[in-house]
């Protein structure tokens, strides 16, 4: 009997123990566990107008950049401008060598001289002939009237109409001498006005009034034909290349008014227009690319390169049901958003419509005004889920 006793003792010992035990752990599960029920923050979806408005970044670019190089293989003589310094069109930027350029021009000035003169002993050659010609021509119709008059012989007029043929062939190849003269002076003069053309090649102009942004290469360096030695922008051709996420850029056309904040004056906000949205979109980050134009242009010129957060202003919308953005989510291929009925999840898909820069988005369809959905949850939800709701979670802004 004593060792029946001693026996219910250790049962009851043993329940005393475990009971809190596995007390505390059906507590911890239901609390803290996978059955637990995880905080949400609630929204109320709510009826009222937007105002969209799109936010990219891009970056400062020149529409017109021109790479000033030589025409021809060879070596940099001189470059005369320095980055950053404002140049006038057709200002000398720098000069090629032109290694025996200038001595081929001097003995193309000489045969130019030459041919000029051959072109003025063939003119004078030509109206020697003519006069001879002329005499010819005199002397041949006075023979004529001669032999009518049996004053002189056939023989003898005869000789003066072959005198008058030699005088006709000896011009027509004087006026051919003097055309291959002037020909001759022709083609002279064209080989001097493309070795001009080439001495001039080697000055480096600027096409534009412009900013030099860069020097590629500096004095003796050998570069190839087109290859650049200074680049210059035209400042007035400044604008910001942008990308916008394709899911946010319903709306987006050219002609909406943009506001550009540049990194390096963050405190200046600058007007502008969306020129031009491009035709191709970027496939791998899944963007939209425009061009936003400054309508003035900054007094210190950004550099090209620099970063800009540009935010396209676009016509406020009719009243409809609004969410805030993070409580739409991504459910198994479908858009949508948990709706709290009865303190239960239930998952609704929606159509959605523009959005604004405070994070609420348009309803088209799914929701109604007045509803409550999750705006924020501890982590993902299922329709399984139970659901406490909380004012705020932590790391979470309100």
């Amino acid at each position: 009997m004593k060792q029946r006793l001693s026996l219910n003792g250790r049962r009851l010992v043993l329940l005393a123990v475990l009971l809190p035990l596995l007390g505390l752990f059906l507590f911890v599960v239901l609390r803290a566990g996978p059955l637990a029920p995880v905080p949400v923050v609630a929204a109320t979806v709510e009826e009222r107008a937007l105002t969209p408005a799109l936010f990219g970044i891009g970056t400062v670019a020149a529409r017109y950049t021109y790479r000033i190089g030589p025409t021809v293989a060879g070596r940099v003589q001189q470059v005369s401008v320095e980055v950053g310094e404002r140049v006038r069109a057709g200002q000398v930027l720098g000069e090629m060598d032109p290694v025996d350029l200038d001595e081929r021009l001097a003995a193309q000035q000489a045969a130019q001289l030459r041919a000029k003169a051959n072109v003025a002993a063939a003119q004078a050659q030509v109206a020697d002939v003519s006069a001879r010609r002329a005499y010819a021509a005199a002397q041949a119709e006075r023979y004529e009237q001669l032999l009518r008059a049996n004053t002189v012989s056939a023989d003898a007029a005869e000789a003066k109409r072959q005198e008058l043929q030699v005088a006709e062939a000896g011009l027509t190849a004087a006026r051919a001498n003097l055309e291959a003269a002037r020909q001759e002076l022709g083609r002279v003069q064209a080989e001097q006005a493309g070795l001009v053309q080439q001495r001039d090649n080697l000055r480096l102009l600027a096409p534009v009034d412009g900013l030099v942004t860069a020097r590629a290469a500096d004095p003796g360096t050998t570069v190839l034909a087109g290859q650049p030695v200074v680049e210059v922008v035209d400042p007035a051709s400044l604008w910001v290349h942008v990308r916008f996420d394709q899911l946010r850029a319903a709306g987006l056309r050219a002609g909406l008014p943009a506001q550009v904040v540049l990194r390096s004056q963050a405190m200046q906000p600058l007007a502008g227009t969306v020129l031009r949205i491009e035709p191709l979109a970027d496939a791998q980050t899944e963007e939209f690319l425009a061009k936003v134009v400054l309508d003035t242009l900054p007094a210190t010129l950004p550099p090209i390169g620099e970063l800009a957060e540009v935010t396209v202003a676009q016509p406020a919308l009719p009243p409809a049901p609004v969410v805030p953005t993070a409580s739409v989510q991504r459910v198994d291929g479908r858009l949508g958003v948990w709706r709290i009925v009865n303190d239960a999840l239930e998952f609704a898909a929606v159509e959605l419509g523009a959005s604004d820069l405070d994070g609420r988005v348009q309803i088209r369809s799914g929701v109604q005004a007045g509803e409550r959905v999750v705006a924020y949850s501890q982590r993902a939800l299922a329709a399984r889920h139970r659901i406490t709701l909380v004012e705020r979670l932590p790391g979470v802004a309100p």
